[in-house]
Parts: C-alpha cells; sequence; structure tokens
C-alpha cells in the first residue's frame, strides 16, 4: 500500500480556530486498511488526529505526524417500523449525518443539529446540546488501537460516559483512533424532547415534529454562535461547572439571580456563561483574541491571534472565575 505523506503542512484549515501553525508529516485518512498502514510504519512518531479540528486549540507546531480522518459512509444496519439502527463512518461531518437523519425521518439527533465536528469526534466529547446528549442514542463504536492496530468495539458501557466526557477522554486517552459509530435511532411517533427553556419558547407547534425541532436548534444556535468559516472558534471553550447542594446554596446567598439546572445525583449546574458575563469579559478583546459578544463560553480568533494569545486569554477568565466564584472552570477545548 503506497501511503501519500506530505511534509511541513500548514494546519490553518484544518482547525476551526484558523490558527495557523505547521505539522512536520500530515496524511489523509480515508479507510481504517490505512489507518492501521500508517500506525504500523509509525509507531514510534507523536500523532495528532484531526477530524473537523472543531475541538482543539493549537498553540505551536507540531514535530510529529498529523492524521486527518476523512473517511465516509452511512450505512443502515436494520430497519424496522420503530427504530433504526446507522452505522456511521469517523469522517462523516456531524451536523451532515444530522440532516440525513432529518430526510429519512429517524428521530434522535436533532437536537445536536449544527453541531460542529466529525462523527468520530462526538462519542470522545459525548456532544449535547438543548437537553439531549449523544449517549442517548448511541449503541457502539469501533476503534484502532495505537499500539497493536486491532480493532476492538466499543459497547455504550464501555464507553463511560460522563458530562462532556468518556473513556477516550481519560483512561483510554491516545490509544484508540475511532473509525466508525453506531446510533438507535426512532421512527415515527417520535420522543420529542423540548426540555430546554430556550428550545421550547423557539418552537411554536405544540406536537412539533423532529424536522421542526432541528430548524429551532440551528436558529437559536446560528443566532448565539459565530460561525467559524466567518470567525474562528471552537464553539464553548468551557465546560459548564456541576457543585453540591451546598456549595451551590452559599453562592445563592451572594446572586441570588444565580441560574442553575438540576444534576446528577443531586448536584447543581451552573451556565459557565454566566459567570464569565457576570466578570465582564462577554464582548472583551486584546488584539485578535477576544470573548465573543452575544456568548461568553466562545473565544474568538478575529484573524491573527495565535493559540497562545486565545490560550493566555482562556487561563485568565479561569482564573477570575475561580477568584470570585472559588469555581474552577474546565476547559472543553483540549489545547495541544
Amino acid at each position: 500500500m503506497v501511503l501519500n505523506f506530505q511534509k511541513d503542512i500548514s494546519l490553518c484549515a484544518y482547525n476551526t480556530f484558523g490558527i495557523d501553525v505547521k505539522s512536520k508529516k500530515f496524511i489523509s485518512i480515508q479507510s481504517t486498511d490505512v489507518l492501521k498502514a500508517v500506525l504500523s510504519e509509525n509507531q514510534d512518531s507523536q500523532l495528532l488526529v484531526l477530524g473537523g479540528g472543531s475541538n482543539l486549540l493549537l498553540t505551536q507546531d507540531f514535530d510529529g505526524l498529523t492524521l486527518r480522518i476523512e473517511s465516509r459512509g452511512i450505512e443502515i444496519l436494520h430497519e424496522d417500523e420503530y427504530k433504526a439502527k446507522i452505522k456511521v463512518a469517523a469522517g462523516e461531518n456531524w451536523h451532515d449525518f444530522v440532516l440525513w437523519c432529518l430526510e429519512k425521518d429517524f428521530g434522535g439527533v436533532e437536537n445536536l443539529a449544527l453541531i460542529p465536528g466529525s462523527v468520530g469526534a462526538a462519542p470522545i466529547q459525548n456532544i449535547g446540546a438543548y437537553g439531549v446528549e449523544l449517549s442517548q442514542v448511541f449503541e457502539s463504536c469501533e476503534a484502532v488501537s495505537r499500539e497493536t492496530g486491532e480493532i476492538k468495539t466499543f459497547n455504550k458501557a464501555e464507553c463511560e460516559f460522563g458530562y462532556r466526557n468518556s473513556i477516550f477522554k481519560n483512561a483510554l486517552k491516545g490509544k484508540y483512533i475511532i473509525t466508525s459509530a453506531q446510533f438507535n435511532l426512532t421512527k415515527a411517533p417520535h420522543q420529542i424532547n423540548t426540555s430546554y427553556q430556550g428550545l421550547f419558547e423557539k418552537i411554536k407547534s405544540k406536537s412539533p415534529s423532529i424536522q421542526m425541532i432541528a430548524q429551532a436548534v440551528i436558529k437559536i444556535r446560528s443566532s448565539k454562535l459565530p460561525d467559524p468559516r466567518q470567525i474562528g472558534n471552537c464553539g464553548s471553550f468551557f465546560k459548564n461547572p456541576v457543585v453540591d447542594s451546598e456549595k451551590f446554596a452559599a453562592l445563592q446567598k451572594q446572586y441570588a439571580n444565580l441560574p442553575h439546572y438540576p444534576d446528577r445525583e443531586g448536584k447543581v449546574k451552573i451556565p459557565a456563561a454566566w459567570l464569565i458575563d457576570h466578570l465582564g469579559f462577554k464582548g472583551y478583546r486584546k488584539n485578535d483574541a477576544g470573548v465573543h459578544q452575544k456568548q461568553a463560553l466562545v473565544l474568538v480568533n478575529y484573524g491573527k491571534a495565535s493559540g497562545t494569545e486565545i490560550k493566555k486569554l482562556a487561563q485568565q477568565i479561569r482564573n477570575k472565575v475561580l477568584e470570585n466564584f472559588a469555581i474552577d472552570l474546565e476547559f472543553e477545548v483540549n489545547i495541544l
């Protein structure tokens, strides 16, 4: 098998922040066979795996091998009158997959419309939005071991999903590369999720379709979040912090209007955007690194910001939130 490696390639077009750093070596991965061959030949190389590049902040040139996952394919494995099991290649664009589901009238991912990135990256992050998480429709994924080249199937339990979290960000971080994922979707009549308040208010119908849900989600996201094709960003840079009830009660005494939502095991989720906005960071800008004017969770590159400048801004915000609220915000974005 002939492998087409490129050298000293700019990664500017491959990350949604638009950070212009170079990778010493680069290759496009369009099949599992190519991936296994590349891993076999480069066992001692540092690897950077890129899908849509929408959850990554690059701060320096990469002195290793970048793998751009570009595999394609959507397959219906099983379908009956109630449900459908779908297998999707890791390189498929997530939003394009959602649109495909809407065309087929397959439900379950409509609340996750317009989330940037690839299907292969979605389980790693356990992407979620507007009351729905990927784990709710996830069946399994196939992944290749970086060390052995063997293919392993991970079921839902083995992925150890949490809030914007999975085993691939913890015990198995950097050990596997996801090549495909399987999802269990519904057929009409669908179970519509309008639990997110802003979404419920956006929909005028009392019995909305999954297509109406997706369109409402797209409108909300488009009104709040900048298009990476127009201004560099990675969507939400910070996770919403989850605190215990005692910590929340103490905060609520100081900030009576503090928004909050119930979370797992009796804990409370607090919108990070409110904390950041309360400290005056919304719309803040230093040179070309800034905080979006409409959404304080989103850090942006106005043109020529370096990854280091954006990282410094993120750390500045994190320090201020810790100082004022005694909450240590976690970065949702991976920083290289």
